[in-house]
């Protein structure tokens, strides 16, 4: 079911330990990794100083683009959680003075409002 719902957008909790190598060289001091999610190849990662979104590219996936956005420019977020019939949840984060939001899907046992906690956590 996770490369079906991930073949659908939806994101899925990525394991820090596979992180490790791929932000090794990314992460400052004393910033840990708080979660981490996959929606196919790409991922979204809440340390404890930003959010970090990696974009695999190519065939490969060899080719990566990080873009790290510091919770400080982070001006609301919102969360829809999963309904009866609709089992899936969405994050929408809006960047700056952005009118279009970073939208993620959440599949239902992806506990969305850890996520929102993390952020409220650190942007309020």
């Amino acid at each position: 079911m996770g490369l079906l719902s991930g073949l659908m957008g939806n994101a899925s909790e990525v394991d820090e330990n596979e992180l490790d190598k791929l932000l090794s060289n990314t992460l400052i001091p004393d910033e840990k990794i708080e979660k981490a999610y996959r929606v196919i190849r790409d991922m979204f990662v809440f340390t404890n100083k930003r959010l970090i979104l990696i974009d695999k590219q190519g065939m490969t996936g060899s080719k990566i683009e990080m873009l790290t956005i510091p919770y400080s420019k982070i001006t609301k977020f919102s969360k829809e959680s999963a309904g009866h019939f609709d089992l899936d949840a969405e994050l929408k984060i809006w960047v700056g003075s952005e009118s279009e939001p970073l939208s993620r899907e959440f599949k239902a046992g992806d506990n969305i409002n850890d996520v929102y906690r993390i952020l409220s956590q650190h942007c309020l």
